[in-house]
């Protein structure tokens, strides 16, 4: 052996020696499965060094070997399904399941949506795939108030009104996150932190300056409702300022807001980029370190971006200190012990043994057809057009979107095998014999390029005509998905594309005395100026997931009454709106829009009528800490069995106090068969009699207020559209 090799070996050798004796000295309890949490993270942090902490913060965590710490990626999504992550069941849109209002069907959505979650989980584990979109932190759902119809990404949201949001977006987290005292089946997380929604062109460097009165009754309730009654495991902070502080930076949302009000133990992560503009976008740092220390010390645990890789120097130059930077990586380690998954296989996690077979199983896929039945509205049906007999002879099916599978999936989607179109759910539905007809008619967002068109004439050789139109996920969405947009995902108006409006214009005029159904895909509301008048009949299918066509079929045909009520305004056209950059609720929503819209929220139709009486209050006069007790008598009295909700709404009789006009209070669906008539009880808490004053403040305003029951929001509107009569009492706060 020459000297340098005998060299060479000595140093192997001390290496070795040094390294064996390092990882004697490891304390490896925090494997043990019976410690808590928090212990587990702190003894794990305590024996990490300064540079693997800081990589820890990254959406993008890498291994740490010695410690026996895989790597991690926390970077994935489930709005209406697994997302980006190979085969899954695709359900409806967000939006369409805030149509539903069906906190209970929410809950089975995000139920299966979990089990898929943890059974890809493990086949990904076993092929070594701990990429992104492959972990079970999900930062879903997205609980912005939909406050403007202009914005593309409200469909992701649950709607417009605060209350539906919250019990909506609480029982989604339930879902996805289980219930075991254990162990996390997923991990939600509440976007995006706060007062986000719109313009997307603007938002690395927009500021936001709600009243507070806005801030605290429309903008933060679904976000406290989803940390204090579901325990969300994660909040993620928005790209936009509030108050002149960027959401990512500001220690009032995060620190006083988050930790200290609503008592948050969960992780924090910035959207996506979000920490580069505080540097960027919003110039409140000179720096990225400063940008990346400002985050940090506001409460920021996890970076998805780069801007952390700075936070090196920030605690070189005394930005931030050790302890603060051990705060934020133990807590990004109790969520992953929450979720079991740095245990060893053999643990007593439940989750564990879900296997692939619950991947797009029967079950997910009968669900998602149920979920899009729903959802779907119907907004008009003159003369009883719908439902079609299944045995009619030349039924016409046309639009640009009659074939479509984009329209089903809306933005933030998984891939399925199983994609319905419309046309497809048609053609299964009718009978052998019927003479079933389609063409396209129509290009979706330009005008067609050959001059001549035979789509419709054949409307008027129909017996039936039945239109799909609207927009896709190319026209609105996020700013870097939206391809179709010129407004980087926003809508500058609420009309359909033109050509659409030509082509739907052109079969009115061709179809004679036949009927006009016309099917609308979107996840926002459609202004039908122009239109609404002759159709015969509309049906609003949003972005209904993988069995869109069978369950728009499913109603057409009659197999179900339709049952969604609209969780948005649909306005007239976008002069009854305020500015889109302008925050104030005023002039926004049913709570505060004092035009009348085209559609208003809460409305929808069924097959057959239903009628409300026998409201009972309680107690007429009720002092503070008391709940409102009610009852009310609901009847079907057409002839198709049908799903009803039973709104309960309040307004102040006298508003001087810049209060909503009206608010939603309460809702029930319910299942009724005709004929029968059901007794419901609502208990509306103290808590939700209370208003928010001009300082934000929550206070119990003395007065006189009404409360009204019905199947929409209460307007002479509702009721000319064909909404039932509501009942109204009166009641006066002591």
């Amino acid at each position: 052996m020459n000297k340098l090799s005998s060299i060479k070996q000595t140093l192997l050798v001390f290496i070795a020696t040094i390294v064996s004796g390092y990882a004697q000295e490891i304390d490896f309890s925090f494997q043990d499965p019976n410690l808590s949490p928090e212990k587990r993270a702190e003894i794990l942090v305590s024996q990490m060094t300064n540079e693997e902490k800081l990589k820890q913060l990254l959406s993008s965590a890498p291994a740490i070997e010695r410690l026996n710490i895989p790597s991690y990626d926390w970077w994935n999504e489930a709005l209406h399904g697994i997302a980006r992550n190979g085969k899954a069941t695709i359900f409806p849109q967000g939006i369409a399941i805030g149509a539903s209002f069906d906190p209970t069907l929410a809950h089975r959505v995000s139920s299966a949506i979990s089990t898929e979650a943890r059974a890809k989980y493990e086949v990904s584990q076993s092929m070594g795939n701990r990429g992104k979109y492959a972990g079970l932190t999900f930062w879903t759902p997205n609980v912005n108030i939909f406050r403007d119809p202009r914005w593309g990404r409200g469909q992701e949201t649950y709607g417009e009104d605060p209350y539906l949001m919250s019990k909506m977006g609480v029982a989604f987290v339930k879902g996805l996150q289980g219930d075991n005292p254990d162990y996390l089946k997923s991990a939600a997380c509440a976007k995006h932190f706060a007062v986000h929604s719109g313009p997307e062109e603007l938002r690395h460097h927009f500021n936001a300056e709600p009243s507070k009165q806005d801030l605290y009754e429309t903008y933060l309730p679904a976000f406290e409702a989803l940390i204090t009654e579901a325990k969300v495991e994660g909040v993620m902070s928005a790209y936009n300022a509030v108050y002149g502080k960027a959401a990512s930076g500001s220690e009032f949302l995060l620190k006083e807001t988050l930790r200290e009000d609503w008592n948050f133990d969960g992780y924090v992560v910035s959207d996506c980029g979000a920490i580069n503009d505080i540097f960027k976008g919003h110039k409140t740092a000179k720096t990225k370190e400063e940008a990346a220390a400002i985050a940090l010390m506001a409460g920021v645990n996890l970076n998805c971006g780069f801007t952390y890789k700075f936070l090196g120097k920030a605690l070189e130059e005394g930005y931030i200190t050790e302890e603060l930077l051990d705060e934020r990586t133990e807590q990004l380690f109790k969520t992953r012990f929450r979720l079991g998954i740095l245990d060893k296989e053999n643990s007593e996690n439940p989750y564990n043994s879900m296997g692939p077979d619950k991947i797009h199983c029967d079950e997910h896929i009968a669900l998602a057809r149920e979920a899009a039945q729903k959802s779907i509205v119907l907004l008009k049906n003159d003369n009883n057009t719908l439902p079609l007999s299944k045995n009619i002879r030349v039924p016409y099916v046309t639009g640009p979107f009659a074939n479509s599978a984009d329209v089903l999936m809306g933005n933030y989607y998984g891939v399925s095998p199983n994609l319905v179109t419309v046309l497809e759910g048609i053609a299964d539905a009718v009978s052998l014999g019927t003479s079933l007809n389609y063409r396209s008619g129509a290009l979706p967002f330009q005008k067609n390029l050959n001059p001549l068109n035979y789509a419709p004439v054949v409307v008027g050789m129909s017996d039936a005509t039945i239109c799909v139109v609207g927009i896709s996920a190319d026209m609105e969405g996020e700013e870097v998905d939206a391809i179709a947009s010129p407004s980087k995902g926003d809508r500058k108006n609420l009309k359909l594309p033109q050509n659409q409006v030509d082509y739907i214009k052109t079969m009115i005029e061709k179809k004679k005395d036949k009927p006009l159904i016309l099917v609308i895909a979107s996840g926002s509301a459609v202004s039908l100026e122009g239109i609404e008048e002759g159709c015969d009949a509309i049906l609003q299918m949003w972005y209904p997931g993988e069995q869109g066509g069978n369950a728009v079929a499913d109603v057409l045909f009659g197999n179900i009454s339709p049952s969604g009520h609209l969780p948005i305004t649909f306005p007239k056209n976008v002069a009854q709106l305020p500015p889109f950059e302008d925050y104030s609720m005023q002039g926004r929503t049913y709570k505060y829009m004092t035009e009348e819209p085209m559609f208003p929220f809460g409305f929808g139709l069924t097959y057959s009528t239903t009628k409300f009486d026998n409201l009972e209050i309680r107690n007429s006069k009720i002092r503070k800490n008391k709940n409102l007790e009610l009852s009310i008598k609901v009847s079907n009295t057409g002839e198709f069995d049908i799903d009803e909700v039973v709104q309960l709404y309040i307004s102040p009789v006298k508003n001087n106090d810049n209060l909503p006009n009206t608010s939603l209070k309460g809702f029930q669906r319910i299942s009724i068969k005709k004929g029968v008539t059901k007794t419901l009880n609502f208990s509306v808490p103290s808590n939700e009699l209370k208003v928010i004053n001009s300082k934000g403040e929550k206070i119990w305003k003395k007065g006189l207020y009404k409360v009204f029951i019905g199947n929409s929001s209460p307007s002479k509107l509702s009721k000319k559209l064909g909404a039932a009569d509501p009942q109204i009492a009166e009641i006066q706060l002591k």
